[in-house]
C-alpha cells in the first residue's frame, strides 16, 4: 500500500536548478526516515541526502551547499531542491522510505525514479 512517486526531473544546463518531488501515500513519511538516491548509467546507486523522523538531515559531501531536502506535511510530499547543478549530477533520482525514525540504511520502499540530465 506504500507508494512513492517522483516528478520534476528534466534537462538543464550546468549552473541551473531543479526541484524534485516525491508524493507519498499509505505512509506517514514525516514520522520516519526518508531519503533521495541517484544512479548514473553503469554506476552503482548512491545516497544523496536523508531526513530522519526528528528532522535531522545528512548530505553527500559533493552536494552539500547545493541540494536541500525538505517535507510538506499538508501535501504529503518530500522535496529535493537542487541548485548550481553540475554534469556529474546527471542520474536517475529515486526517493525512498524506511520504517524507522532514525536512518539506518534500511530503506524498504522506493519510487520509480525521475531523470535529471545536466549539460556542460
Amino acid at each position: 500500500q506504500v507508494q512513492l512517486v517522483e516528478s520534476g526531473g528534466g534537462s538543464v544546463q550546468a549552473g541551473g536548478s531543479l526541484r524534485l518531488s516525491c508524493a507519498v501515500s499509505g505512509y506517514t513519511y514525516s514520522t520516519y526516515c526518508m531519503g533521495w538516491f541517484r544512479q548514473a548509467p553503469g554506476k552503482e546507486r548512491e545516497g544523496v541526502t536523508t531526513i530522519d523522523g526528528y528532522g535531522g538531515t545528512s548530505y553527500k559531501d559533493s552536494v552539500k551547499g547545493r541540494f536541500t531536502i525538505s517535507q510538506d506535511n499538508a501535501n504529503n510530499t518530500l522535496y529535493l531542491h537542487m541548485n548550481n547543478l553540475k554534469p556529474e549530477d546527471t542520474a536517475m533520482y529515486y526517493c525512498a522510505a524506511a520504517p524507522t525514525r532514525w536512518c539506518y540504511g534500511n530503506f524498504g520502499y522506493w519510487g520509480q525514479g525521475t531523470q535529471v540530465t545536466v549539460s556542460s
